[in-house]
C-alpha cells in the first residue's frame, strides 16, 4: 500500500491529516529505523525514550520525561479539547531477538498519528497524549502507568500493532489472553551428596514434583489455555540442592478462566513442597496482562480506515495466541488494539525472521497505512455526533466499574 490513498480520500478533512503525516513521514522513519537497529529490553529503552520525546517536543508538544517513577515513560500533550485521546507507543525490545515484535513500526505508527492531528486538535476539541509505554513485553509497563494516575481522565486509547500475517482482520471480536508470571522458590536443607544425603531435604525434588503434577494437569486444560514452567536453578552433583527456583506463567481467555488456572498450578507446586518438606514462596514477577477488549465504536472506525486504505479486512482474526498489556488499558478506557499484517511477511511473531520483517519496506509502508488510520479514527470520534458521545459514555462507563472493583479490592 502507500499514501496515494489516504491522499485522495473524498472527505477532505482526511486528505489533510494524510498530508500532514506525508510532511512528516520521514522524521517518523528516522525515528523508527533507529529504535529498529539499537534494540533496548523493559526498562532500559532510554535511547528509544529520547528519540521518540524529541521528536514530539520538536513539533510542540509537552512533553514530560520519565514519568511515574519509570525513566523510560513518557507524556506528550497537545491541546486541550474535551474529549482526550491517547497513543500508545511501544518500544521494548526481545532478549537476544530484538524488535521481532515489530514495537518500532508501533512507536513509529503512533508517533505518525499523533504528527498527522497536530494541526487539528484545536478544531476537534482534543487533548492530544502521546504516552511512551515501557516494558510491553516483560514487565507490564501500562499497568504500573495506569497504577500511577498516568491513564486517568483518558476517554480512548489507541494504538496498532504488526503481525506476519499477510491479511487485514476484521478488529470486531479480535481479543488477546490474559497472562500472569511468577516465581517459585523452593527451600530445603543442603548435604553433602555422599556423606549425609539422608540429612538433606532436596529443593530440586520438589521442582521436579511440581513440574510433574504440572505436565500431568495438561490434560484437564482447556482449549486456548496455556501454562509453562522455565526451571531457573543450577548446582553441582555432590551437594544437595537448598534451594530451587522456577519460574511460571499461566494464560487464559477470560479473568476467571485464568483465575481457575493459576490455582490449580499453584497446587502443582504445593504438591511439590509437601511432598518433599521444602518450604515454598510463590511471588508474582511482574503484572497480571489482562485480555484485550476491542472497542466497538473505535473498531468500526478502524475498519472503514482500513477499507479506504486499500486493505480489505479477512474477517476477525479471534484469539491472538499472545498477550499484552494494553489489555489492561482496553478494561479501563475504551481501546483498540488492531493486528495488522506487513505483506508478504511470514515466521511468527517474536523471532528473527519477523524482526527482519519489521525493516522491511512493506513494514514501513504499513507503518503509514496505521498511523494515518489512527489519526482517522480519531477524526472520526471527535467530529461525529453519534460516536463521540458513544466513546465518552463507554469512558465513563469503564470508570465507574474500575472505581467498583477498587472499592470491593479495598
Amino acid at each position: 500500500m502507500t499514501l496515494d490513498a489516504a491522499l485522495t480520500h473524498p472527505d477532505p478533512r482526511k486528505t489533510a491529516i494524510a498530508a500532514a503525516f506525508a510532511a512528516r513521514r520521514e522524521d517518523v522513519l528516522t525515528v523508527a529505523r533507529a529504535i529498529h537497529a539499537d534494540p533496548e529490553t523493559a526498562f532500559t529503552e532510554q535511547r528509544a525514550h529520547d528519540r521518540c520525546a524529541d521528536l514530539l517536543e520538536g513539533a510542540g508538544f509537552a512533553v514530560e520525561r520519565g514519568i511515574a517513577e519509570l525513566p523510560t515513560a513518557f507524556r506528550a500533550t497537545l491541546g486541550t479539547g474535551s474529549l482526550v485521546a491517547a497513543l500508545c507507543v511501544e518500544y521494548d525490545a526481545l532478549p537476544e531477538i530484538g524488535h521481532g515484535c515489530g514495537h518500532n513500526l508501533i512507536a513509529g505508527a503512533s508517533l505518525g498519528a499523533a504528527l498527522a492531528l497536530a494541526d487539528v486538535v484545536d478544531q476537534l476539541d482534543v487533548t492530544l497524549l502521546v504516552i511512551g509505554t515501557p516494558a510491553e513485553e516483560h514487565g507490564g509497563g501500562k499497568q504500573l502507568l495506569i497504577d500511577r494516575g498516568v491513564f486517568d481522565g483518558v476517554h480512548l486509547a489507541l494504538m496498532s500493532h504488526p503481525t506476519p500475517h499477510t491479511d487485514t482482520y476484521d478488529v470486531l471480536g479480535s481479543t488477546s489472553q490474559a497472562v500472569g508470571r511468577w516465581r517459585a522458590t523452593f527451600t530445603g536443607r543442603g548435604a553433602h551428596a555422599a556423606a549425609n544425603p539422608t540429612d538433606g531435604i532436596n529443593a530440586n525434588d520438589a521442582a521436579v514434583v511440581a513440574q510433574v503434577a504440572a505436565g500431568l494437569l495438561r490434560q484437564r486444560v482447556k482449549d486456548g489455555q496455556r501454562l509453562a514452567l522455565v526451571p531457573q536453578q543450577g548446582g553441582v552433583t555432590n551437594i544437595v540442592p537448598e534451594t530451587a527456583v522456577v519460574d511460571f506463567e499461566c494464560r487464559a481467555l477470560t479473568m476467571p478462566e485464568f483465575e481457575q488456572l493459576r490455582t490449580q498450578l499453584i497446587a502443582c507446586f504445593e504438591a511439590g513442597a509437601v511432598a518433599t518438606g521444602c518450604t515454598l514462596e510463590i511471588e508474582a514477577s511482574e503484572p497480571t496482562y489482562e485480555p484485550l477488549q476491542q472497542d466497538e465504536v473505535l473498531g468500526i472506525s478502524w475498519n472503514e480506515a482500513m477499507a479506504a486504505l486499500g486493505r480489505p479486512l479477512a474477517g476477525s482474526l479471534g484469539v491472538m495466541a499472545a498477550s499484552t498489556d494494553m489489555g489492561n488499558v482496553s478494561q479501563r478506557v475504551p481501546g483498540l488494539h488492531p493486528f495488522v499484517g506487513i505483506t508478504g511477511a511470514g515466521g511468527a511473531l517474536h523471532t528473527r525472521e519477523f524482526a527482519a520483517h519489521a525493516a522491511s519496506e512493506e513494514g514501513y509502508l504499513l507503518l503509514d497505512d496505521c498511523a494515518v488510520a489512527m489519526a482517522w479514527v480519531i477524526q472520526d470520534v471527535a467530529t461525529s455526533h453519534t460516536r463521540r458521545p458513544l466513546v465518552l459514555e463507554r469512558a465513563a462507563q469503564l470508570a465507574e466499574e474500575h472505581r467498583g472493583r477498587g472499592a470491593a479490592s479495598a
